[in-house]
């Protein structure tokens, strides 16, 4: 009987852990962090090599939150004292809960110049920025304020080692199985000055400045992206082609866009 006793026990304890301990999660090759290919950092020492070189996305249920954590290829590091254990990254976490095309956002958020596939639309989009909650909002109320009930921003957000996290309660999410979603993750620069179309995003331009990206154009039609999940999510060398291929864009003559980067989700393998 008390071998039965022990059986049920260590059953119980396994669905528990099951149960409260759900996580998905998914990896980015290194050294991919160029964009379509070609774009470089900018030129001040604070933006170290790998800063925003996506390595890993991991998504796990802590009872009724969710927590994000997103890795990069460089110690992190808090050079303009935001206080949350770094300074120079911003993270964007696009979320398609339902997969269904024509439910959801096809156009990305201001300043990042993506587009979404229409099977692929965002439901819910994260931003991890070590700007305080109430600036960013006032952001996002001022430059998408028809987005902005779909943009969750953490009460905080803070960088440990590689790693950048933050935690949502899920009721802010909506219902549904998050292990079942589709992710998409954008690794941008947080910019304290941005411009007025610009939702705190870092510019890239044709050469690189001080405090700006090089290697894409100097009008608005390329991608503001340095790196993002591609292909399956496992970090695999076709990665950074798929990547590439993504981000791929074309502009007209007077710098408008002719075909904007669109983006696909990736989504976690049973």
């Amino acid at each position: 009987m008390q071998t039965k006793h022990r059986i049920l026990a260590v059953a119980l304890a396994v669905a528990s852990t099951t149960a409260f301990a759900q996580k998905v999660t998914f990896k980015d090759p290194t050294g991919d962090d160029d964009g379509p290919g070609g774009y470089k950092y900018p030129t001040d020492a604070v933006y170290k090599k790998g800063s925003f070189d996506l390595t890993k996305f991991e998504v796990s249920k802590d009872g009724d939150k969710l927590n994000f954590d997103v890795t990069v290829n460089a110690t992190l590091e808090d050079p303009w004292k935001m206080g949350n254990g770094f300074s120079v990254q911003m993270v964007f976490i696009f979320i398609d809960k339902d997969h269904k095309e024509g439910s959801g956002f096809t156009k990305g958020l201001p300043g990042l110049n993506i587009a979404f596939a229409p099977a692929d639309a965002w439901d819910k989009a994260l931003i991890l920025s070590p700007q305080g909650p109430a600036r960013v909002k006032a952001e996002v109320t001022s430059k998408a304020a028809d987005m902005k009930d779909a943009v969750v921003i953490p009460t905080r957000t803070v960088g440990r080692a590689r790693t950048i996290s933050a935690s949502v309660p899920l009721k802010e999410l909506g219902e549904g199985d998050f292990t079942t979603w589709g992710y998409q993750v954008i690794m941008q620069s947080n910019e304290g000055f941005p411009t007025a179309t610009d939702l705190l995003t870092r510019k890239v331009n044709e050469y690189e400045g001080q405090h700006r990206f090089g290697g894409g154009t100097d009008t608005d039609c390329d991608p503001h992206v340095m790196d993002l999940l591609a292909g399956a999510g496992k970090g695999e060398a076709s990665e950074v082609q798929a990547q590439h291929d993504m981000l791929k864009y074309e502009c007209n003559p007077d710098g408008t866009s002719k075909k904007m980067a669109t983006l696909t989700m990736v989504h976690a393998t049973k």
